[in-house]
């Protein structure tokens, strides 16, 4: 009797570069080697095999990609997607200036018609540029959901709140989390997401601690964002934000943490964070610390020699002007040089682990996505490095890090659908969703009513 056939797989990438993580398992070092002339196969979503003359299937879709690299899609740790509404709404201004007198009052206007225009103009910018998955910590969530599902993307997703909101906001935040998750075919996770030790008080986060236990959820917080947060929360309560986290129960060392920032992270918060036993993570943009001339950066070394992952991540485009994690990751690698003053850290092969293996253990994602191997998901993009500000290439993670742009992307690959092929999103109407924006910029931006959603004051 005559075998039939295996079916066809979904797609099959053929002739690229591949960046591959030879310790994807073991989580040890930085071990990143690149196989050339490699093949991709996927089925399911999920890649079936790769490397160099594996036996390849028949598929319903092939991309021949002959002259580019193929390396795991880029995960923004971090942002505030439909802030994008407000790029360069806000420029030069210290941090309070900027919430008190500009943003705060301006997403007192905000509507879940903006917000969802703001998260299609976000995703198609990040999808653009390489990002297979972001984590987004902002207002009506249900919508940044909705936009997730149509157009692809992977995310991790968690509704924000103040204690200012009442019990009101956290029990919104734990329902949008709970019904969310699993979202999209199971491209969405979901996080309970009070907003920060300044804005959320003891009582909140401890019950928010007491939530995320019973219902198995991660939680996604600003924390210790500059040091100026860290000197004032001493000077009132004796803790560093990091402390008072961990008072409350929040870095109990039983919950899996997200936390934005760390800037203001001093050599006290170490052994807290070290007791959480790697299941605290810290995401870092640089772009937005340099912005506001912030004295100090993410500690990476020191957060990184206890064993807290250290995912990139852009913030909000407010504060960024940008939702490019290819610069994040070229700024990581600069700016840690400096604060370290070592010319030997952060290397390249350092900085692609953080972009990919380390962001992926931040969001919570480490066995799923983050590298290229059988089992994983296709979350995979494809890079052209045959332009001139690419050659030549010497060492081809030193290209990646600091020559490649994300405009070099030309494929962006989620669960193994295309998203992108060859620059042309197919999921998402960049013009339409431009034109319908703009029209609706002047109430969005409107300051005249006073009006401000919380108060800034560290």
């Amino acid at each position: 009797m005559t075998p039939s056939p295996a079916a066809p797989a979904d797609l099959v990438i053929t002739g690229c570069t591949a960046l591959l993580h030879t310790d994807a398992d073991t989580g040890a070092g930085e071990r990143i080697e690149f196989a050339e002339n490699a093949s991709i196969a996927v089925r399911g979503g999920i890649i079936e095999a790769i490397g160099v003359g594996v036996d390849l299937p028949d598929a319903r879709e092939r991309i021949d990609a002959r002259g580019q690299l193929a390396m795991p899609g880029l995960i923004n740790c971090h942002t505030h997607a439909p802030m994008v509404a407000l790029r360069g709404i806000a420029e030069d201004l210290p941090t309070e200036e900027w919430f008190n007198d500009v943003v705060w009052p301006i997403e007192s206007n905000l509507t879940d018609i903006d917000v969802e225009l703001g998260a299609r103009l976000a995703c198609a910018e990040m999808i653009r540029g390489g990002v297979t998955c972001f984590a987004d910590h902002y207002f009506s969530m249900d919508t940044v959901a909705a936009v997730v599902e149509e157009c692809g993307i992977r995310a991790h997703l968690g509704e924000a709140y103040f204690s200012s909101q009442g019990p009101q906001g956290r029990e919104k935040s734990l329902e949008f989390a709970l019904r969310h998750r699993g979202g999209a075919g199971g491209r969405i996770t979901t996080a309970l997401a009070p907003h920060a030790p300044y804005t959320v008080d003891d009582a909140d986060l401890a019950a928010t601690a007491d939530l995320a236990r019973e219902h198995g959820l991660p939680v996604h917080i600003h924390a210790a964002e500059n040091r100026d947060q860290t000197e004032t929360s001493l000077a009132r309560h004796g803790l560093t934000p990091i402390e008072v986290l961990a008072r409350t129960g929040i870095l109990a060392g039983d919950l899996d943490v997200l936390i934005a920032h760390g800037t203001g992270i001093i050599e006290r918060d170490l052994p807290v964070l070290e007791r959480t036993n790697g299941r605290t993570a810290v995401a870092t943009a640089p772009r937005g610390y340099l912005r506001f001339a912030w004295p100090t950066t993410t500690p990476v070394r020191a957060l990184r020699e206890i064993g807290v992952p250290v995912g990139l991540a852009t913030d909000g485009a407010a504060s960024n002007s940008s939702l490019d994690v290819w610069e994040s990751m070229a700024l990581t690698s600069l700016v840690q040089k400096s604060a370290e003053g070592d010319p030997r850290w952060l290397t390249s092969r350092q900085a692609l682990h953080h972009a990919t293996l380390q962001s992926a253990r931040a969001v919570g994602l480490g066995e799923r996505i983050g590298s290229l191997a059988p089992g994983r998901k296709a979350d995979i993009i494809l890079v052209d490095l045959t332009g001139p500000h690419t050659q030549p290439v010497h060492d081809l993670a030193a290209t990646l890090v600091h020559s490649a742009r994300s405009s070099d992307v030309r494929t962006t690959i989620v669960d193994g659908r295309v998203l992108m092929r060859d620059r042309e999103l197919l999921t998402l109407d960049v013009p339409g969703v431009v034109r319908e924006l703009t029209e609706r910029l002047p109430a969005l931006v409107d300051r005249s009513h006073g009006r401000r959603i919380q108060e800034y004051d560290v």
